[in-house]
């Protein structure tokens, strides 16, 4: 058990273990429509390349890089609300900490 001072019944080895998956459950989810958009497109590429024989290795970087940031647009909103709202809790979580 982790040792915090008063308070510290919150933050027991189940806990911080709780905590550490919903963080990297939480990347993983974030990280998703930046993957998904830049695969698509990718595969896209390598399809228009395998079928007029263009084996250029640069000719999809931009358009992943294109494909990338469109998604952080359309879904940034998202992933700033997932992101504060697990900030917040987790911050929530600390304060109860104190005496």
């Amino acid at each position: 058990m982790l040792f915090l001072g008063a308070g510290s019944e919150i933050f027991n080895d189940g806990y911080v273990l709780a905590l550490c998956t919903k963080a990297l459950y939480l990347v993983l989810v974030l990280s998703a429509p930046m993957l998904m958009s830049a695969l698509s497109v990718g595969l896209l590429i390598s399809i228009i390349q395998a079928t007029t024989q263009v084996q250029e290795q640069t000719l999809s970087f931009v358009p992943k890089i294109v494909a990338t940031f469109m998604a952080i647009v359309l879904c940034g909103n998202w992933m700033f609300s997932m992101m504060s709202s697990f900030t917040v809790s987790t911050f929530a979580d600390i304060a109860r900490m104190g005496p």
